[in-house]
């Protein structure tokens, strides 16, 4: 992340700052990682902490059917049920102590009410739709291919443009960032990273909204979404500034990393957090090595899970696959293409597929979302 600043700020921080009419503007500082993070500070109209009430708690625990998983699998995204509400659409497919992830099919903007998760940076892959993030940061308007990242703490709703939306999410208990290795020592992304600065869009400022009443915000932690309702309108910031915001960033952004040979999963990661990487496989030319084999070569995620969302085009590798399919190698078990995928491949110049790949370092569980919606014939789709 690179600094920004939106809106009115005082030229010192933790100074007097008032309005125009004299009346002060009361700072917040939002950050992460205690006070060792990066963060940013936010100057409201009216002080952000005046609770009216709480008032339900809604327990929202995925429900485990797969405590431990070794067997590869494929969920077929499209058969996931669509909700009216944003939150109610979130529907966890697969978890474990580090990451949930899963897709969401909303109909309807979030209104009556704001969100905030409390304890986790949230990750939403726009597969279908448009619309506008609306935070208290300022706004961001996005659409297909969209990776929106949220910060934990982000108070935000979602205007959709139409009701047919399917949002890719994941939820991380550590901050989402992009990967190091990327980046010098003072944060710049590197010549050979495959995105910039200028790939990245930080929110754009609107008028803070001044206005007193009764306002819902809808809290996640640890499992559980409680009501909060202020005395105030949580978008009442007047101006901001530092490194902590959401933002996005398009995967047809991502310059991909190829070469004469077949290039390993790492070439194409987006962005990491504590034990797993997301990666953005995109529209590219294959290997020009004369006797190269673009498809990938049999391998074992020893380490790791890898799960891949399927959006756009056909993945090369794959037989029989939809738009919108997950599929789950699990570490450990040996994968690779389907049959008649390699043979395919050969004499192959380009690919116009995209899919999002995260790799966590600890195996994941399923949920009985997910097997509502399983094929129960992948694990046998290697057979000649």
């Amino acid at each position: 992340m690179r600094y920004h600043h939106n809106g009115k700020i005082p030229q010192k921080r933790h100074t007097i700052f008032k309005s125009e009419e004299g009346n002060f503007y009361y700072e917040q500082l939002f950050g992460t990682e205690g006070f060792h993070g990066i963060s940013s500070l936010l100057y409201h109209t009216h002080r952000p902490t005046q609770i009216k009430e709480i008032e339900g708690v809604k327990d929202v625990t995925p429900k485990i059917a797969v405590e431990k998983n070794i067997i590869p699998r494929r969920i077929q995204g499209m058969k996931v049920q669509a909700e009216d509400d944003f939150l109610d659409s979130r529907k966890v497919l697969m978890l474990n102590n580090d990451l949930k992830m899963g897709i969401a099919k909303p109909r309807k903007s979030v209104t009556g009410y704001f969100y905030k998760n409390a304890e986790c940076d949230e990750l939403l892959f726009v597969q279908k739709g448009s619309g506008i993030l609306k935070t208290f940061v300022g706004n961001l308007e996005f659409g297909y291919g969209d990776y929106l990242i949220i910060p934990r703490g982000t108070i935000y709703q979602i205007e959709f443009k139409d009701e047919d939306n399917i949002l890719f999410f994941i939820e991380s208990h550590s901050p989402i960032y992009t990967p190091k290795r990327y980046r010098n020592e003072f944060g710049q992304l590197l010549e050979h990273s495959p995105f910039c600065e200028r790939d990245i869009e930080a929110p754009v400022h609107v008028d803070p909204i001044d206005k007193k009443g009764d306002f819902v915000i809808k809290v996640k932690k640890e499992n559980q979404i409680t009501d909060f309702v202020y005395a105030t309108h949580p978008f009442d910031v007047v101006g901001w500034d530092g490194y902590f915001y959401p933002f996005k960033f398009n995967i047809k952004n991502f310059e991909p990393i190829t070469g004469r040979i077949h290039q390993p999963p790492p070439v194409h990661q987006t962005f990491e957090g504590h034990n797993f990487v997301v990666c953005s496989f995109v529209a590219r030319m294959y290997d020009y090595h004369p006797l190269s084999i673009p498809a990938p070569y049999n391998h074992s995620n020893i380490d790791s899970d890898e799960v891949l969302f399927y959006a756009e085009g056909d993945f090369m590798s794959r037989n029989h696959i939809d738009l919108c399919d997950f599929t789950l190698h699990p570490g450990g078990i040996v994968h690779g293409p389907h049959p008649g995928a390699m043979e395919r491949s050969i004499g192959q110049k380009e690919t116009h597929e995209y899919a999002v790949m995260v790799d966590p370092f600890r195996p994941l569980k399923l949920t009985e979302e997910a097997l509502k919606v399983e094929d129960p014939t992948y694990k046998t789709s290697w057979l000649d």
